[in-house]
């Protein structure tokens, strides 16, 4: 059992704008690891800054390590993270999360009526540039399951237009690309946006980017893998990169549309989709 102590200590090492902002970006990248090397590129840290940042995060035991290799990979401690929320809650609120956190007092209370139940539920496939793998995942979701979703794909930093290796293997798959076009992420935040129910992350760098809290409380998950955009060498080899992104997207897609989501609460469907994300993060690595 946690004591008050150790409580303290955790919240003391948060209290850090650095290591809070290393936190924040191993927690969207949850329940995935990364690398420390990709860490200090996505938030502009010197390598033995966040050595430091690391070490002190590791010893409020609010991360883990790992070796792969001649590599180590870090998360979150997500055990440990919510035992430090529930205290928050439950000792410092003195029981009332309504009145202390009611954001996250309403997102986890037990839903009365099911909103999943009787309408289609809207998702949202976010990468980088929204030219291939959000591209690819919207179009599977639309095929696979059009009936109960209604996918949606965009881009933080959104190319002008499609990637033409992406859009010629929609096609050769039969997919419908007429409708298809590159959008910024703005295009879903605000009043006129729609309601979100599912956000994934498809590319680590759209994960490792802030982005501002979704209304609504959408379930998240990353669904991280390479880009083949990236892919080098003969037009071959750089089409077997984009049949490999599509393979690996349509196995979590698929896995998504067959969630019985009626029947599952808020917390077993975060469960679901983080067991799909590290059921892909093996396959990718594999």
């Amino acid at each position: 059992m946690e004591t008050i102590e150790s409580q303290a200590r955790s919240l003391a090492t948060l209290g850090h704008p650095g290591r809070l902002g290393v936190f924040r970006l191993l927690a969207r990248r949850a329940p995935g690891a990364v690398r420390p090397g990709e860490m200090a590129e996505a938030l502009a840290l010197k390598p033995n800054t966040l050595s430091v940042y690391l070490s002190a995060l590791a010893e409020a035991g609010l991360v883990t390590s790992e070796r792969r290799g001649k590599a180590i990979y870090y998360r979150v401690d997500m055990a440990r993270a919510g035992a430090l929320i529930d205290f928050l809650a439950a000792d410092c609120c003195r029981g009332r999360p309504a009145l202390c956190a009611p954001r996250t007092a309403a997102a986890l209370a037990p839903e009365e009526t099911d909103p999943m139940s009787d309408r289609r539920l809207n998702v949202l496939f976010i990468c980088t540039g929204n030219s291939a793998r959000s591209i690819f995942a919207e179009s599977i979701l639309r095929a696979e399951a059009g009936d109960r979703f209604v996918a949606h794909s965009a881009g933080t930093r959104p190319y002008s237009e499609l990637n033409p290796f992406a859009v010629e293997m929609l096609e050769a798959k039969g997919h419908d690309v007429s409708a298809l076009r590159a959008k910024n992420v703005s295009e879903f935040q605000g009043a006129e946006a729609p309601l979100l129910d599912f956000v994934f992350t498809v590319c680590d760098q759209a994960a490792n980017e802030e982005c501002p809290a979704w209304e609504g409380q959408p379930v998240t998950a990353h669904w991280g893998m390479p880009d083949p955009v990236k892919a080098t060498g003969t037009d071959a080899e750089k089409r077997l990169a984009f049949q490999q992104a599509y393979g690996a997207l349509r196995n979590r897609i698929r896995a998504f549309a067959a969630l019985p989501l009626e029947t599952l609460d808020r917390v077993a469907r975060q469960s679901a989709v983080d067991r799909i994300a590290a059921a892909g993060n093996e396959e990718t690595t594999a």
